[in-house]
């Protein structure tokens, strides 16, 4: 890309198109962050900081109440999806588009356009949200500086259609191991097929019912399933190791280890020899009867619903700041091949937070 500059005087739609223009694939977010930084700076009315590839924007104008608008700044790995194209029917296509980079955009042009909000703003802008939890860049900017992410109030910006959705469930990602016997294929008999072993796991979960609890008036919905499996030594080898990876889907009434727990009181008794969580990251209740949250509900309008996958309000609850999902994507479009984003809908969630920002 031979011009980095971001001109956020652009519209929200043509702004995400310019940022997903952007490649930004987790852990290459460098550039993007660049430019972010670059032209959050040139507003006067912002103090912008950086950490690695993580840049804070604030206002200071000493209001009674702090909001963070964030959102993260790299995408799922490009699926032929990247420049971005816009549709005769008013979509905005490419990676990134629906998560999350209009809602990046959004954030972007509410920093340029609204320099004495009702409340005072905090604008974050993270990396590596798409990858395992230990590289999250809101993770490191609560460790290195949590005062940076100090507020009353949390919006993040992640995929939701234009509606609020409350919390968000939790994600725990677990290793199960078989093991069996090597031996010569034509004298299986000698051995023990760990592969086969692992058939009682595979059973136990094509039989599995997931609860689905209501928690605050929203219903979550809770998935169990296996997202790999390995196995296998040569053509003519009984294997002697197995692995299935699964991955639980956890309502947000669930700690962490009650949902362990629940994993391991499930495979119970289907052979398996180790359990291993590869990855785990707590869910966060709705918190919809937080002042600021009935308050942000009732400026934006609609029915708030679940938020089924994980997002970082998890980490802000964990904060202690209430937090919820509102921005112009379409969670079921993300990581797409097809991805896309109306871009009517871009413009809606701007003009809604403007007006809660304003008025």
């Amino acid at each position: 890309m031979t011009d980095s500059a971001l001109d956020l005087r652009q519209d929200a739609a043509r702004l995400t198109a310019r940022l997903v223009d952007f490649p930004s694939e987790s852990g290459n977010e460098k550039a993007l962050a660049d430019a972010v930084e670059k032209a959050l700076s040139n507003l006067p009315h912002l103090r912008v900081d950086r950490h690695g590839n993580n840049v804070v924007a604030r206002t200071e104008l000493g209001r009674a109440e702090r909001v963070i608008l964030a959102g993260h700044i790299d995408t799922v790995p490009i699926a032929d999806n990247v420049p971005s194209r816009l549709d005769e029917d008013g979509f905005l296509w490419g990676c990134g588009t629906s998560d999350m980079k209009a809602g990046v955009a959004v954030q972007l042009r509410i920093a340029a356009t609204v320099p004495e909000p009702n409340r005072d703003l905090t604008f974050v802008f993270y990396d590596n949200e798409e990858v395992a939890a230990h590289l999250n860049g809101l993770g490191h900017l609560a460790e290195a500086h949590p005062d940076w992410l100090a507020g009353d109030f949390a919006v993040l910006l992640e995929p939701s259609e234009g509606q609020v959705e409350g919390g968000c469930q939790g994600t725990l990602r677990v290793q199960l191991r078989t093991r069996g016997t090597r031996a010569h294929s034509a004298r299986g008999w000698m051995g023990a097929n760990a592969i086969h072993a692992a058939g009682p796991v595979l059973e136990r979960l094509a039989s599995y019912e997931p609860r689905r609890p209501v928690i605050d008036g929203l219903e979550y919905r809770e998935g169990l399933n296996a997202v790999r499996i390995e196995g296998g030594v040569a053509g003519n080898v009984i294997p002697d190791e197995c692995t299935v990876t699964v991955n639980f889907r956890y309502a947000p009434d669930r700690g962490e280890q009650e949902a362990f727990d629940h994993v391991r009181e499930v495979f119970a008794g289907c052979g398996v020899v180790d359990m291993e969580v590869d990855d785990s990251s707590p869910g966060a209740l709705p918190g919809l009867s937080h002042p600021a949250a009935r308050a942000f509900l009732a400026a934006v309008g609609g029915e708030p619903r679940p938020k089924y996958g994980w997002t970082d309000v998890s980490r802000f609850s964990a904060l202690g700041v209430p937090a919820v999902n509102y921005g112009p994507g379409d969670p079921n479009l993300a990581h797409k091949r097809d991805e896309r984003v109306e871009v009517a809908l871009i413009g809606h969630c701007e003009e809604r937070l403007r007006r809660w920002l304003t008025d």
